[in-house]
């Protein structure tokens, strides 16, 4: 592809009609649309169903000088048809539903998922979770913490259902359960990848 290929942008959608289908702990629209097209002109009409769910922050906890990483576990409906468990290993994460940053959100997560205080915060990146049905956007964050202060427990919120399992493992370990199948969430398939990319440089970041 060109270096000087423009991209097209919003102004190259037009929204005919949207519907709302269902409004609760998710929103449901339906909408019918048309684009420009790569080979020229305007797509027909184009009806899809959108699960609007906003926006939401992730977080790896990760200790530098030890090594190793901060894992939730907990039970998900969407994974009742998996080959291993509904109960996946993944980072913690919140729904962006205060008046918060992003990063204020990750540390009152780590708080509340895993008992975690952060010392530095870094945003790693920002991805579209499935763009093909969905709205949803995460923003991933790595966090400074010291896993030797680490409480292993159950944490969460019961009254919004949370019941949430911390785990303390090595870095190399975490990456290792990524390999084997057993890191199923999407999200911390991410953040380990990024990790293993990017520990080296992160550590000596941190130590300065």
């Amino acid at each position: 592809m060109s270096e000087n290929h423009s991209r097209f942008d919003l102004e190259d959608v037009e929204v005919i009609e949207k519907t709302s289908l269902y409004s609760g702990f998710f929103k449901l629209n339906r909408y019918t649309f048309r684009h420009k097209l790569f080979a020229g002109g305007w797509s027909e009409g184009i009806t899809r169903e959108l699960l609007e769910r906003g926006s939401a922050v992730a977080l790896l906890p990760y200790d530098p000088k030890r090594d190793k990483v901060v894992l939730i576990e907990q039970f998900r409906i969407g994974a009742l048809d998996s080959p291993y468990s509904p109960w996946l290993l993944e980072v913690v994460a919140g729904i962006m539903d205060h008046d918060e940053t992003p990063e204020e959100l990750a540390r009152r997560e780590a708080e509340e998922e895993a008992g975690l205080t952060l010392g530095r915060c870094d945003r790693v990146m920002s991805y579209l979770v499935s763009p093909g049905g969905t709205s949803e956007r995460i923003d991933v964050y790595v966090g400074e913490t010291d896993s030797d202060a680490v409480v292993e427990g159950v944490f969460g919120l019961p009254h919004e259902g949370e019941d949430i399992r911390v785990q303390v493992v090595d870095r190399q370990t975490a990456y290792e359960w990524l390999q084997q199948g057993r890191v199923e969430n999407a999200t911390a398939v991410i953040a380990l990848q990024w990790l293993q990319l990017n520990y080296q440089e992160l550590q000596a970041r941190w130590q300065e």
